[in-house]
């Protein structure tokens, strides 16, 4: 696999990681790589790396809880990509609700480890009801398995909001409170905080630096060999929040002749257990983890 033009990585990231905010620090330790946010700065981005004569791959930054901005950003690529044919590809998303729901049943073992009468504060910015309504769901699995017996959701957008959780936790009784991000953050008001987070600590982040370049440079790898291919993966991200949204029914508009849909691509994950109680979720890209459930 050969290129003329040099490789520009963009990292796009929505409510999982501040809009991005939280994918700078990332720029030091993937080479080429420039953290946007979706819209015009991410636009700019890409329209500014391709006038320099630079193949651009863009990797969307999300652990499965916000499809929508994988479709938003295919649907800013899809007519770059046509003034600039074989320069643009979209890579498969970094994550997937699985792994999401391992790395955090990591944090929630390591909690049980130090204290079983702990409780897991999962922790993730306001967005929208389907994605919020999301982590609900992926705070219910990271606790099964007997990881521990609170895994407790909270949608928090500040300080405030995140001691105002820990708070109604103490009122129920809970002694201990370890604090994770349901997405990129490394820092937390939970790492430094006074009064109601005094004794709360902070879980994230939820991977290394180093792990996570390991995936970004696997994404960007395939999404080249694609593109060689002559696919740019865009179709593929223009479905992705296919279905996300209050549920429907296609039985009458397909009665009616006027609904269809064109699907793309799939991106196949799964999590199973090993008869030594160890949880493993996996792609086929090489992201996973190793749980311990015993």
């Amino acid at each position: 696999m050969g290129h003329r033009h040099p490789i520009r990585t963009i990292l796009v990231g929505g409510h999982e990681s501040a809009d991005g905010a939280d994918l700078v620090r990332l720029e030091e330790v993937v080479e080429g790589a420039v953290a946007a946010r979706p819209g015009r700065r991410f636009h700019n981005a890409v329209s500014a790396a391709l006038d320099r004569g630079e193949t651009v791959v863009v990797v969307p930054m999300t652990f499965g809880r916000n499809p929508t901005m994988v479709a938003d950003t295919a649907k800013t690529l899809r007519w770059l990509a046509a003034k600039h044919p074989g320069r643009v590809a979209l890579s498969a998303p970094f994550g997937s609700i699985d792994h999401l729901v391992a790395w955090l049943r990591t944090a929630a073992n390591e909690a049980r480890a130090a204290d079983p009468e702990a409780a897991l504060l999962v922790v993730a910015s306001r967005s929208n009801p389907f994605d919020e309504a999301e982590l609900h769901r992926v705070a219910y699995l990271a606790g099964t398995h007997g990881a521990l017996e609170d895994v407790v959701p909270a949608i928090a957008d500040d300080d405030a909001g995140i001691e105002a959780a820990v708070g109604r936790m103490r009122r129920l009784g809970v002694g201990r409170v370890v604090v994770a991000p349901a997405g990129f953050a490394a820092t937390s008001a939970a790492a430094y905080g006074t009064g109601e987070l005094a004794d709360v600590e902070f879980a994230g982040p939820l991977m290394s630096e180093s792990a996570i370049a390991r995936v970004i440079r696997t994404r960007v790898h395939d999404a080249l060999h694609a593109l060689d291919d002559g696919h740019d993966g865009i179709d593929e991200g223009l479905a992705a929040d296919h279905g996300h949204g209050y549920a429907h029914s296609h039985a009458f508009e397909e009665s009616q002749g006027g609904h269809s849909h064109s699907h793309g691509g799939h991106s196949h994950t799964h999590t199973h257990t090993h008869a030594d109680g160890t949880v493993h979720s996996h792609d086929h890209d090489g992201l996973h983890a190793h749980v311990s459930v015993s």
